[in-house]
């Protein structure tokens, strides 16, 4: 797996990009063997499917896709992907057809057909190399490539291999390779250095709970992200079912999403600040598990009642929210695999998020649409605060009644944050359930494109 684009050479195929109403008029431009070839095998630029043209020869000379027509493709991302695994093998570049606005899309998603998760069997994919389509920023799209890949491997990768002290390693090697500097506050230090909620969710496991702290960048504006890093979670005392504790390796995709964002804003050399941070834990259960009807006692002050120890991801999430929020920087982020209720609102394709300023959330959903990395916007619901008041302490961290589950998870979120003049936050899935064109099944990044390419207008970059 390269994930990087070809060397044009002698051998180079073009490949031409046609939509159904075009296939007529581009044969009628060529020569009579190549119409006659098209002819008989009613090739009809279909979305998706695509065609080997011979040469005098036999061999390959230059291949067709179909582009499809604009409404088939409005309901999938990466519309050449989904052809690419039917061309013959060798090196193709662009000649024709391919909308410059949809080039360096479609490049990201015929270099994300290399990926498959091979650490413990297999073999990736074997795809035919593509040459940077002119006009694109072929070094970007190969980092958005390769940081995608950080973050699917970091999910796929199952909770045996990917506790907290794996996931601290993974940001520790990532941090190495761009020269960011990391801190972490590991077991009983936790409680030390007053993050109590971090080491009451992950106290019970025998991977000892940890906060992640890594930083680079010295000017700019500043930016600090935040990722669920919740590795396994059993539930707690409020244990999960078989049948909802299959899936849990993925609890910690929120970590996995801002560390391959992370290391996109890292290559790319962009001018800020970054903080990430990472509470790490297993929601394990053992005789020192947190329990039902505790009462917690958050970084921030706010007491916080425990009404399910299934609700822990935003309780990890809180204190280092209160971390984050006191150095107040310019943009605070937090990414997670938070609801059921997300996924039961918006489906896995979409990332929920929530912000207050009208204007970031119109520059993140316009990325998302430029991205191939969907996003919709979910109300930070001021009369539902009351819900997320149990009247025994200041919050409740599993209101009772079922309605609104993201909104009133968010607005726990938003009680930690008061002094950072711009909080986002993202209730995301991070699991592909199907292959799909350039998205395999398994671990998957959402948000971390589209907040890349809006940065310049959240950040006056």
């Amino acid at each position: 797996m390269t994930f990087a684009f070809a060397a044009p050479d002698a051998r180079t195929l073009p490949l031409h990009v046609l939509e159904p109403g075009t296939v007529e008029s581009w044969t009628a431009q060529q020569s009579d063997r190549v119409r006659a070839w098209v002819g008989a095998s009613s090739f009809r630029a279909g979305l998706g499917t695509s065609l080997m043209v011979p040469g005098a020869d036999g061999a390959p000379e230059r291949a067709l896709i179909g582009y499809g027509t604009a409404q088939q493709r409005a309901r999938g991302r990466f519309a050449l992907a989904g052809a690419v695994p039917q061309l013959a093998p060798g090196t193709y570049r662009i000649a024709d057809g391919l909308p410059p606005e949809d080039a360096a899309r479609e490049a990201l998603g015929w270099l994300l057909c290399d990926y498959g998760f091979t650490r413990y069997s297999g073999a990736a994919p074997e795809v035919p190399a593509l040459v940077a389509p002119e006009g694109i920023d072929a070094a970007r799209v190969e980092i958005l490539a390769v940081s995608e890949t950080l973050t699917r491997d970091l999910i796929n990768t199952p909770a045996s291999d990917m506790g907290p002290t794996a996931l601290e390693q993974a940001a520790r090697d990532l941090a190495g390779v761009f020269g960011a500097r990391v801190a972490v506050t590991a077991g009983d230090a936790l409680l030390e250095q007053n993050f109590p909620m971090i080491h009451a969710v992950g106290r019970a496991s025998a991977d000892a709970p940890r906060l992640i702290d890594m930083r680079w960048g010295e000017t700019g504006p500043k930016l600090t992200l935040v990722g669920k890093g919740v590795c396994f979670d059993t539930g707690g005392l409020n244990i999960k079912p078989g049948s909802s504790m299959g899936l849990m390796k993925k609890d910690m995709g929120g970590a996995a999403n801002v560390l391959g964002l992370a290391r996109m804003i890292m290559a790319l050399g962009l001018q800020l600040q970054l903080r990430v941070l990472i509470p790490a834990v297993e929601n394990s259960i053992a005789g020192n598990s947190f329990r039902p009807q505790d009462i917690l006692t958050s970084r921030k002050g706010l007491t916080v009642e425990i009404n399910n120890t299934d609700a822990e991801g935003r309780l990890v999430l809180a204190d280092a929210l209160a971390l984050a929020d006191e150095e107040k920087p310019d943009l605070l982020i937090s990414m997670a695999t938070l609801t059921g209720a997300a996924r039961v609102a918006v489906g896995p394709d979409l990332a929920p998020f929530y912000v207050d300023d009208d204007a970031i959330a119109s520059g993140l959903e316009q990325a998302g649409r430029r991205t191939a990395d969907p996003l919709w916007r979910l109300p930070f619901w001021d009369p539902y605060e009351a819900m997320i008041e149990p009247g025994i302490a200041d919050l409740d961290n599993a209101p009772s009644g079922g309605f609104a589950g993201s909104i009133t998870a968010a607005l726990f979120l938003r009680r930690f944050v008061t002094d950072t003049p711009s909080y986002v936050h993202f209730d995301i899935y991070g699991w592909q359930p199907a292959p799909a064109p350039g998205r395999s099944k398994g671990g998957f990044l959402q948000g971390p494109r589209a907040i890349l390419d809006a940065l310049p207008g959240l950040l006056a970059l």
